[in-house]
């Protein structure tokens, strides 16, 4: 399937759209983001460590939940700098979009028996990033789907010791509250003058 944009234009969207999703995250505000995914898709982000700097990164992708078990995609094949930094360091942070994070390991489960099904399921979480890449999951037939993302990897999340507390999404959720303190004067102001 030929995309009428470029591998490197959909990735230059993709970082742009990234650093956004990741600021609704910080300011607490991923369940209201996704509260149609069918449009906005289902994000979870994944802190990860950068294979030669070692500093944590954050990467906003589209998840699916299939039996239990979280799943997301790497659609840029291994050529994403996510994936090879979790290829190189498995261990990560999910911060999910109902404010929870945890602890998880990420496992390429690209050869699986199961990668036409899982693939489907994250496709279709992906909501309007789906149609983006020029995908329509619910229209493909197994064997045009497997073609159009053949160079797709499929990660498996396994869940850890679930967390709480700062660094996870929603630490910067304290502006909401300083804003509105610092703004209900000026807007008492101008009402009381009219």
């Amino acid at each position: 399937m030929q995309n009428s944009m470029t591998d490197q234009q959909l990735q230059q969207i993709f970082r742009s759209f990234n650093k956004f999703m990741l600021m609704l995250w910080r300011l607490g505000l991923a369940r209201t983001f996704t509260i149609w995914p069918a449009v906005s898709g289902n994000i979870l982000v994944l802190t990860h460590t950068g294979r030669s700097t070692g500093l944590k990164r954050k990467t906003p992708v589209n998840f699916a939940q299939v039996d239990g078990e979280l799943y997301c995609t790497a659609g840029f094949g291994r050529n994403s700098d996510w994936y090879r930094n979790m290829m190189a360091n498995p261990n990560v942070e999910v911060w999910l979009p109902d404010g929870s994070w945890m602890e998880g390991t990420v496992e390429d489960v690209s050869d699986s028996p199961r990668r036409i099904e899982l693939m489907r399921a994250v496709i279709i979480g992906s909501g309007f990033a789906a149609y983006l890449f020029g995908l329509n999951p619910h229209k493909y037939s197994d064997l045009e789907l497997d073609q159009a993302t053949a160079i797709y990897r499929i990660l498996h999340i396994r869940r850890g010791q679930a967390r709480t507390g700062p660094g996870g999404p929603g630490d910067l959720a304290w502006v909401w509250p300083v804003a509105t303190l610092l703004l209900l004067p000026l807007v008492c102001r101008r009402r009381c003058r009219k």
